[in-house]
């Protein structure tokens, strides 16, 4: 019931609209249950009462108007506006927990993200969201209706006679039996499906993205079998959820269709020993229909309210999911002049590994570029994610201007931090909007300049559409030095104090890394600047050079000193400047 409790905040803002749709419901569902009254009358106060042919036949026809009118007149829209107004309400429900769901996925720690596969988390938006739009329209809506129906119809049998509405309601407490015994299961089966389902696609979406890597290896045939494993765990899933679910149906239709032929003999012989009028036999017959197909819907909908509070279970799952990274009570806005400070910073994942980073002292000054080099695993691309909070340290502090970086507001600090990655991500727009990522205000004249300055714009002007060009899903249609020309115009759009460039030229060709050093250095000036570089001719200038060694700074200072050392600096720069 917690999920449930949870679930109606996001519907309480709809509460007027769902009252309205619930009195429409009931107008709907009323207009049709006059017809075994209807029915009783014709029988037996018009058939086989009183009064000529004639008479007969002219109160026929004018109650028979009398149902025209509301049939043909008052019942079209009427289900009109309870149709609407339902699937608008659930519409705007899902509408609201995704808006919900967005907001937390981009709080959440770049952790989550590497231990998390993307289709995962879009099944839980999207699936398992959708899944649950039948709590609002069947759970709020017709389970009260059906309900509100059987009421009506067993205090109209038992106006018309009493024994034979306790003989209609004997086995109700059968179909509770059978709703307790099977739907705790179903809930959990389909959790499980939906689970499934969630893997298919977090599969399905790293293998699209993955293509290129699936043609130049050839191994098509060895991910359709790995692809037929992930499937067939869900088609299992979906047997099992299946097979659970045609049993629960067997046992509540076999109870429901049981019902009326104990209701037909015991009326039947009511009237055979004349207790009953045959008007009213025909009317009960009419509403077992009208009391049994409500009590259907019901179990059906307890099979659909199953599979909706499963995916409830999913969907706050994921929401609790928690923030690594949160502001403090009193956290300011950040407004950077550009010192950092690592005071004897650590760092570790996840509890349970080895540290990453160990006792990390290093000052660095407003305006100085700092440059950080060694072999991979050393820890580099780590400690310049501490800078913009991507993670917090494990022990000891990092400052910024001499304030302790968890004093800020991690968003405020975030956007005084310019990054410039290898990995270069493009959203799959036009480069004027991908640029404008930098500054969503920005003006056009403005997204230009930063495209000049980052010797972007010439490139951009020969494409087909210039700054309109779509550059496709990650910026498939540009090239590795394109793409790191539109990043570095983010960042100049940006213009932030503090710049952290994270092997940025490492896998461009001689042509795109002058164009990209050329900008970077003019991005840099006047900046205090970290660079994470595997090209050591590229960082000759660092007013700082730092290397890292499994987690530790093993050296540091100028090219200049380290290189008139006997140093692990000046054993790398000799080893590639040979090559």
């Amino acid at each position: 019931m917690g999920v449930i409790k949870r679930y109606m905040a996001f519907v309480t803002p709809y509460k007027k609209q769902i009252a309205l749709t619930m009195v429409i419901g009931m107008i709907k569902f009323s207009i049709p249950l006059t017809l075994p009254l209807l029915l009783k009358y014709v029988i037996d106060d018009v058939i086989q009462g009183a009064g000529t042919a004639e008479e007969k036949t002219s109160s026929l026809l004018m109650i028979m108007g009398i149902m025209l009118v509301l049939f043909l007149v008052l019942r079209p829209p009427v289900e009109y506006y309870r149709q609407y107004y339902a699937q608008w309400t659930g519409s705007k429900v899902l509408f609201d927990i995704r808006e919900k769901l967005f907001s937390h996925i981009q709080k959440l720690s770049l952790r989550y993200y590497a231990n998390t596969r993307t289709g995962e988390i879009i099944s839980r938006v999207i699936n398992d969201v959708e899944q649950t739009k039948e709590f609002v329209i069947t759970g709020l809506m017709n389970i009260w209706l059906d309900l509100m129906t059987v009421l009506i119809v067993i205090v109209i049998m038992c106006t018309l006679d009493v024994k034979l509405t306790i003989v209609s309601v004997i086995i109700f407490p059968l179909y509770a039996l059978a709703v307790k015994y099977f739907y705790g299961r179903l809930r959990r089966l389909t959790k499980e499906r939906s689970q499934a389902l969630a893997e298919v696609q977090g599969h399905l979406h790293e293998r699209v993205q993955g293509m290129p890597v699936i043609r130049s290896f050839a191994i098509e045939e060895y991910e359709q079998e790995h692809f037929h494993d992930e499937n067939k765990n869900f088609l299992n899933k979906a047997i099992n959820h299946t097979n659970w679910n045609a049993k629960t149906f067997a046992v509540v239709n076999t109870i429901t269709d049981i019902a009326p032929l104990l209701i037909i003999a015991f009326a039947g012989y009511t009237v055979i020993n004349g207790s009953l009028s045959i008007g009213t036999m025909i009317a009960f017959v009419g509403y077992i229909d009208r009391m049994y197909n409500p009590i259907r819907r019901l179990i059906n909908s307890s099979t659909t309210l199953t599979q909706s509070v499963a995916s409830m279970d999913r969907i706050f799952e994921f929401i609790d999911e928690p923030y690594e990274v949160t502001d403090r009570p009193n956290a300011k806005e950040a407004h950077l002049k550009g010192e950092v400070e690592f005071k004897n910073v650590s760092f570790r994942y996840e509890q349970t590994q080895e540290e990453i980073l160990h006792n990390i002292s290093l000052k660095v000054e407003r305006g100085q570029t700092i440059a950080l080099v060694g072999m991979s695993g050393g820890g580099k691309s780590t400690l310049v994610s501490l800078i913009p909070r991507f993670y917090d340290v494990t022990n000891g502090s990092l400052e910024l201007d001499g304030i302790n970086i968890k004093e800020y507001k991690a968003r405020s600090l975030r956007n005084q931090v310019g990054m410039v990655l290898q990995d270069t991500f493009l959203f799959s727009d036009t480069i004027k909007e991908n640029i404008a990522v930098g500054n969503p205000e920005a003006s056009f004249e403005e997204i230009v300049s930063a495209a000049k300055a980052a010797n972007a714009h010439e490139f951009i002007m020969s494409l087909p559409e210039g700054y309109d060009t779509k550059v496709g899903e990650r910026g498939v249609k540009l090239s590795g030095g394109q793409k790191q020309r539109v990043s570095i115009a983010r960042v100049f759009l940006k213009n932030p104090p503090l710049l952290i460039l994270d092997e940025a030229t490492s896998a461009l060709d001689l042509e795109s890394e002058h164009y990209i050093q050329e900008a970077m250095q003019k991005l840099a000036k006047d900046r205090t600047t970290f660079i994470v570089a595997h090209r050591l001719t590229t960082i000759t200038h660092a007013d700082q050079i730092v290397v890292m060694e499994q987690g530790e700074i093993v050296e540091k200072g100028t090219h200049e000193e380290l290189m008139n050392q006997d140093s692990h600096y000046r054993h790398l720069f000799t080893i590639q400047t040979l090559n």
